[in-house]
């Protein structure tokens, strides 16, 4: 019998790119099966027709005029990105150390192809979102189970999109490039060499998926709490009407926006932090099996999820907890059998068939399996952390509304900000043992690992989060309908609350993800520039030196300085839809009255969100990419290490309490409107807690989750460039001339979208409107697009 050792050789030499790559693919194509199974479920359930009709119509109208404007803003930076990619990686004098060729040209291919899947995404989920969210409400009216699997299957169609679409990309390139250089008769070492440059190149998929999902989320974010934001203070607060009320302009603005900000931004979040979870375990892997594990990992996950996305089901007089116990078991499920199917994993890559399938190496297989069970844990035990912060089943939340019996709006404010602080401790606790446990099982590879463990079963993860905002259209919709029965509100009610809790579990599932992924893409790009520089093997951050704790300060001040931007374009876009609010309110006769014959001019609200939101979205997005890049070169690879720890640290727990404490902010709200407790809605207690809820909303979707998409893109780009850092000042000139153009850059756009814009925008009317006639009182549609 031969030795272990030739087994062993002999299965590495049998892992060939069209192995390592079948598995992937296989699952990726179960996925576009499993998207049009759940598109099917979607297109069976009747839309209804009449108002409910016309008003989907506008939403689904709204939402395609915002991304083809936000694509066509972005198609001239993909251009320009990808000569600058091609242009810096081909400047070098040779190729980097270990490598057989610059890579430019490459990297540029796969940066063009990752950020067209993750637009593409965006759109395809958006466009399903806008189909299933009149078929939600239709289906409220038969009971709240046929609604919950309505909007379940719309979510889910975004959910598997972006697996389908992210692994096939990964699948398709690294065969393409592997394959091209692949001969059978090369030894073991020598393909394992064509297999990492190929990953190599990957990392430029990586960047286009982030860069995308950067713009796609700030842009959104703005778009929908800056018509959140205006709808709710002239609407619910300066004109006590209701949310959704037809006679609001902001409305349909307000539901455009969920699909643009929560639907569209969130899949292209989670495609960046799917592909870049693979991409870093990869470009940390030893040897062909290690390699092959993330891509086989997240391909046995797809079957998982497929499974799991089935069991969800719940009964027509559901509570809240019955509802989250439907969501659950589907998640749950699904993660049970990923780490089934990673037990098979480990047993087909390292077992030996001539030896009854006995593990090559009995010890280390089993390690890499904990890190992907730790990871599937960790993930779930973030999200039970954040819904029990955020969901109005539990204390923190309850909390937040008895603190505003008591004191207004000011102790809500208070509570709220408290809670959001304290919510960070379980999930740092969580990510901290989890790293520490991985890297004591596996190292650094086996975090990155545990990161593809987590986003292993993202398919129906994400449709839990999706699922939120197609019920939040779905109320919106019942409510614009003059002849719906109360019933179908108060059921698409129960979902929209439910929705709440699911998108702030989803958002703490992006955030952990994103720091294990943003770790493991950080050593990889530490041993990338070790290599280089022929130092060592890895690069050495030694927090005592000036450059690396200068670089930690800069990297933990860039979430508050991208925060900061992002929630002040929150409050300048929704200064606009304020001032035109009031406007109709002021010049259209009868309008807030309720006067028969009488409608708003929606489109109006949605075109001026749309003009702001793109606009707003390059400042931010300008200064998260010009950052690695003006350090990276401007001081050394060194201090470009320190901002990328001090950037994960702080924008972790940052995002954590943003996302909560808006989340907690807004079922705070929920629960007086729902449960009928403080009075109820119009209450005192009501209007302080919508008062959090306005406060909250762009903590929640604007630049909390933006954070997460900072953080990996920082260290993805880090990791594309990597070959072109060198040591300390060594390239300043170059990094000056960057900086230069940076400058430049940054104060065009600050004086043209905000001095300049702020000079024209017209002031508030801070005339009081005259008395609402009740909402019972109105039966109008929205006007007509």
């Amino acid at each position: 019998r031969r030795s272990r050792a030739a087994a062993a050789a002999m299965r590495e030499a049998d892992l060939t790119p069209l192995v390592v790559c079948s598995v992937p693919f296989f699952a990726g194509l179960l996925a576009l099966c499993t998207v049009a199974v759940l598109l099917a479920r979607v297109r069976r359930a009747d839309p209804g027709q009449g108002v409910q009709a016309a008003i989907a119509a506008q939403i689904s109208e709204g939402a395609r005029a915002f991304l083809l404007t936000e694509y066509a803003y972005l198609a001239p930076f993909v251009a320009g990105m990808a000569a600058f990619i091609v242009g810096v990686l081909e400047g070098q004098g040779e190729p980097p150390r270990g490598a057989s060729n610059k890579g430019g040209w490459q990297s540029m291919i796969c940066f063009i192809l990752g950020a067209t899947l993750s637009a593409a995404t965006g759109w395809f989920g958006m466009a399903v979102a806008t189909e299933s969210n009149v078929r939600t409400m239709h289906a409220a009216r038969r009971g709240l189970n046929p609604a919950l699997q309505v909007a379940f299957a719309g979510g889910g169609v975004m959910g598997f999109s972006v697996v389908a679409l992210g692994i096939l990309g990964l699948t398709v390139l690294l065969f393409a490039f592997s394959q091209a250089r692949f001969s059978s008769s090369d030894a073991p070492e020598a393909f394992l060499a064509v297999l990492q440059d190929a990953v190599r190149y990957l990392a430029g998929f990586g960047f286009g998926g982030s860069a995308i999902a950067l713009f796609a989320r700030v842009a959104g974010g703005i778009y929908t709490k800056a018509a959140d934001v205006g709808a709710d203070l002239v609407g619910k607060v300066e004109s006590d009407i209701p949310e959704d009320d037809p006679r609001n302009p902001a409305t349909v603005a307000d539901n455009v926006g969920d699909n643009v900000g929560d639907v569209a931004g969130m899949g292209a979040d989670l495609f960046e932090s799917f592909v870049g979870s693979i991409v870093a375990a990869a470009s940390l892997a030893s040897n062909h099996r290690e390699l092959a594990l993330p891509f086989w990992v997240a391909g046995f996950g797809i079957l998982a999820s497929s499974i799991g996305v089935f069991v969800v089901r719940t009964k027509d007089d559901a509570s809240q907890k019955h509802l989250l116990h439907a969501l659950h078991s589907g998640v749950y499920c699904a993660a049970a059998l990923a780490l089934a199917f990673t037990a098979l994993v480990v047993w087909l890559l390292w077992g030996d068939p001539d030896d009854g399938w006995a593990l090559a190496d009995s010890r280390t297989p089993w390690k890499y399996f904990g890190c992907v069970g730790i990871g599937l844990v960790s993930g779930i035990g973030i999200g039970e952390a954040t819904e029990y912060f955020t969901s109005y089943a539990y204390y923190p939340t309850k909390s937040i509304t008895e603190a505003g019996s008591m004191g207004g709006a000011a102790t809500v404010i208070i509570q709220g900000l408290g809670v959001g602080m304290l919510s960070c401790l379980p999930p740092v606790i969580i990510i901290v043992v989890a790293i520490i446990a991985c890297y004591s099982l596996g190292g650094v590879y086996g975090i990155a690992v545990a990161a593809v463990g987590m986003l292993a079963t993202l398919g129906v993860t994400l449709a839990t989060d999706a699922y939120g905002p197609v019920a939040d259209n779905a109320g919106g919709i019942a409510e614009m309908t003059p002849d719906c029965p109360e019933e179908v509100r108060e059921r698409t009610d129960a979902l929209d609350a439910l929705g709440n809790t699911t998108a702030a579990t989803g958002k703490g599932f992006a955030i952990g993800s994103a720091v294990l992924t943003a770790l493991a893409l950080m050593n990889a790009y530490a041993r990338d520039v070790g290599i280089d520089l022929g130092t060592d093997e890895v690069l050495t951050l030694d927090l005592t030196e000036p450059l690396v704790l200068s670089g930690c300060l800069l990297g933990a001040m860039l979430p508050f300085l991208f925060g900061a931007l992002t929630m002040l374009s929150v409050r300048k876009a929704a200064g606009s839809i304020i001032v035109e609010v009031q406007r109709q309110f002021r010049e259209i006769d009868g309008l807030l009255e309720g006067r028969e014959g009488v409608v708003c001019d929606s489109q109006k609200c949605v075109a001026l969100c749309t003009k702001a939101s793109v606009k707003e979205m390059i400042l931010p997005g300008a200064v998260a990419i010009f950052a690695p890049i003006v350090v990276g070169l401007l001081v050394g690879a060194t201090c470009l290490g320190g901002m990328l720890v001090g950037a994960i640290a702080s924008g972790f727990v940052l995002a954590v309490m943003m996302a909560n404490a808006g989340g907690a902010w807004d079922n705070s709200k929920k629960y007086i409107e729902n449960e009928k407790v403080f009075g109820g809605k119009k209450s005192d207690t009501h209007k302080a807690c919508v008062v959090g809820d306005t406060v909250g909303d762009p903590f929640k979707d604007t630049s909390g989750p933006a954070l997460n998409i900072l953080i990996k893109l920082m260290s993805i780009l880090s990791l594309l460039l990597a070959p072109v850092f060198r040591d300390d000042w060594e390239t300043w000139w170059v990094g000056l001339i960057v900086l230069a153009v940076a400058v430049v850059f940054i104060v065009a756009t600050w004086y043209f979208v905000w001095i300049k814009d702020d000079l024209e925008q017209p002031a508030t009317d801070s005339t009081p409107a005259p008395p609402a006639k009740p909402a019972g009182e109105v039966e109008l549609p929205v006007s007509q697009p």
